[in-house]
């Protein structure tokens, strides 16, 4: 009697092992099924924000020209600070645009949005305050401050390209 325990107890083993690596193979489909999915709407969405981003830069750009026709000092300085933001907006739509093709991540456009979004800022400042008879002291450590931000997105944008030399 004990072998034939034994031997069932052998066959019920083999068929609980075969049991449990179909049960994997089908969580395994189902996770391949659910990642195929989940990659899919990422796509879809990065391909909403790329339209989202360009109609954004369309309407920037659109609001630059309106600054050129009637032009004033007030104007003009809305003018560099709205191509700036169109800047930015188009450095983004490159990133998403890269993303979908697949290419491999690359720092340097985040950096150059920071820098170009510092540079903005310091420009939006100055001229807010070149119409005031006294500038704020607070206003110059903004200033300071974003020119210190540009001296260290210009570091790491350096470091960035010579890591990339260096792994080529």
């Amino acid at each position: 009697m004990p072998v034939y325990a034994d031997l069932l107890l052998n066959f019920l083993s083999r068929i609980e092992i075969i049991v449990l690596i179909n049960m994997e193979q089908e969580k395994t489909d189902l996770t391949d099924s659910i990642r195929t999915l989940l990659v899919k709407v990422d796509i879809v969405f990065h391909v909403l924000a790329a339209l989202l981003l360009l109609v954004a830069c369309g309407f920037i750009i659109f609001y630059a020209f309106a600054n050129i026709l009637s032009p004033s000092r007030a104007s003009m300085i809305a003018l560099v600070n709205d191509v700036l933001l169109a800047l930015i907006v188009l450095e983004l739509l490159w990133t998403v645009i890269r993303f979908l093709k697949k290419q491999k991540f690359s720092l340097g456009p985040f950096l150059a949005i920071g820098i170009i979004a510092a540079v903005r800022r310091i420009l939006l400042i100055e001229a807010q305050t070149s119409l005031m008879d006294h500038t704020p002291v607070e206003k110059l450590y903004e200033m300071g401050l974003g020119a210190g931000v540009i001296i260290v997105l210009m570091a790491a944008y350096y470091l960035s390209v010579k890591a990339q030399q260096y792994e080529q």
